[in-house]
């Protein structure tokens, strides 16, 4: 959890939080079907909740960030353009939004979708 101190308190941010706008970071990413879930146990409890977190983790490293991101890319794209758009487009989200300093951010690709030829 990162934490910044102020003349007012205390300021503290959540993983979630991170979480939560590099997810929309994500969505936002020409090329990127969705997020896919890191192992058997996510992918299962994403069938019950509709949580923005699943697909990334985050982790807090004093003030830097690493956040990983997995995802399922359009077929037909370039995998390597998308994943550094993916990783780009958080970064600069992230770093906007938070004023925080981002560390890593790592990009795994869990598969391709073929869209509909319609």
């Amino acid at each position: 959890m990162a934490k910044e101190n102020t003349s007012y308190g205390s300021i503290h941010i959540a993983p979630n939080a991170v979480a939560s706008i590099a997810y929309r970071a994500v969505l936002e990413t020409y090329g990127v079907v969705g997020l896919a879930p890191r192992n058997l146990a996510e992918g299962l409890a994403r069938t019950i909740t509709h949580e923005p977190a699943r697909g990334l983790a985050v982790r807090f490293d004093g003030d830097l960030i690493d956040i990983d991101v997995h995802v399922v890319i359009e077929y037909g794209t370039r995998v390597l353009s998308v994943a550094n758009s993916v990783a780009n487009s958080v970064r600069f989200h992230v770093e906007k939004a938070l004023g925080l300093k981002i560390n890593a951010v790592n990009v795994h690709v869990a598969g391709l979708r073929v869209s509909d030829m319609d």
